[in-house]
């Protein structure tokens, strides 16, 4: 009988130069781990795009996988994040150690990864109709998946990756925490964390923040996240000396019990994604009691349903600035908002997520 062991596959993974880079899957291993499920992972942790780079990261990760394969009588369960790539190479280990299959898609896994073409297109329906259970992280990717791939809705689920409410929580009132991060405690903070990339709006962001500054003078925006994207970074620099605005901060990655402690302090959250799979990111902010705005697209179109969060239409400066004066000038609201975030974290709390996960692996 095999070893009740899981082999969890991914290409985005955290390392110590990407603390950030596919931290949600680092975060649901390092929960599986706790509850004392014996866990390997076979991940890519390069966040480098160039074309070379991408080609000798991918090859080893393949190669790896193959080598992995050796031993793959010991996996129960292979899990494999993003449907394509990930998935095909959980397929070997099903095809060849019958291990059962789990698939989590993400969002940019079919929204951009199996529109590259028709050969990446078939072999992502390949992995979805051969996979044992299929994970959809948001409502919109599992309308998706029912309605496209046409996957069997008794292998299909809706399950997010779910927010750690012992590190994402109400840690102090808010002018403590700005006092503490060295902030002023009577200018408003306006937060942004992710990947400093074109299709998370930051373009948008900026502008929409000009037009904050315009009636609340006092107003910061900080962005936290990665650089890494320079000629994209070297842009949204243009823009600002351009428009010569003050108040915008950039900051490098920081470990998680930072990013809760800027959530503390933070008036309101922003994510004005063009996509978004989930937006785990938006729940946690929620669970910190801070209020968010960002856009109707993907996950967030349900997530911040029902008066959980301001929804804007993507790409759209103007609406983004307003939703932000919203939440900064009107307290109702606010109180609104942070009332029902809290119920809306609490719904996914990563230690039902994960009981929930035990069961698809039939661990319990």
């Amino acid at each position: 009988m095999k070893e009740k062991r899981v082999l969890v596959i991914s290409n985005m993974y955290p390392s110590e130069n990407s603390p950030t880079f596919g931290i949600f899957v680092k975060n649901q291993v390092e929960a599986l781990m706790k509850e004392g499920i014996q866990v390997d992972v076979l991940a890519i942790t390069n966040t480098s795009t160039k074309k070379q780079a991408v080609i000798s990261k991918y090859l080893i990760w393949f190669l790896k996988g193959l080598l992995f394969l050796f031993k793959g009588y010991q996996y129960q369960t292979v899990h494999a994040h993003y449907v394509f790539p990930s998935g095909l190479i959980g397929l070997i280990y099903k095809f060849v150690w019958k291990s059962k299959l789990v698939v989590t898609a993400h969002g940019g896994d079919l929204d951009k990864m199996a529109k590259k073409n028709q050969l990446i297109q078939r072999i992502t329906t390949m992995i979805l109709h051969k996979a044992d259970s299929v994970i959809a992280v948001g409502q919109r990717l599992y309308q998706e998946i029912q309605d496209n791939y046409q996957v069997e809705p008794k292998k299909l689920l809706l399950l997010s990756m779910g927010v750690n409410r012992t590190l994402f929580r109400n840690i102090a009132v808010k002018e403590t925490m700005k006092t503490k991060l060295e902030l002023n405690k009577n200018n408003p903070v306006i937060l942004f964390v992710g990947n400093i990339t074109r299709d998370k709006g930051l373009i948008e962001l900026i502008q929409a923040f000009s037009n904050v500054k315009k009636q609340i003078f006092q107003a910061e925006l900080h962005i936290i996240g990665s650089a890494k994207n320079k000629p994209f970074v070297e842009e949204l620099t243009t823009i600002i000396k351009k428009d010569s605005l003050e108040g915008i901060i950039f900051h490098e990655p920081k470990p998680q019990y930072e990013v809760a402690e800027w959530m503390n302090a933070a008036d309101v959250f922003v994510l004005p994604s063009y996509i978004e799979g989930f937006g785990l990111v938006a729940l946690e902010a929620m669970a910190c009691g801070t209020p968010v705005v960002a856009s109707n697209v993907g996950g967030l179109s349900y997530l911040l349903n029902n008066s959980s969060g301001v929804l804007v239409p993507p790409a759209d400066s103007s609406a983004l600035s307003e939703g932000i004066n919203r939440v900064l000038t009107n307290k109702a609201v606010r109180e609104v908002l942070i009332q029902n975030g809290y119920k809306r974290a609490e719904e996914h709390d990563q230690i039902a997520i994960i009981n929930k996960l035990k069961e698809i692996y039939r661990m319990n």
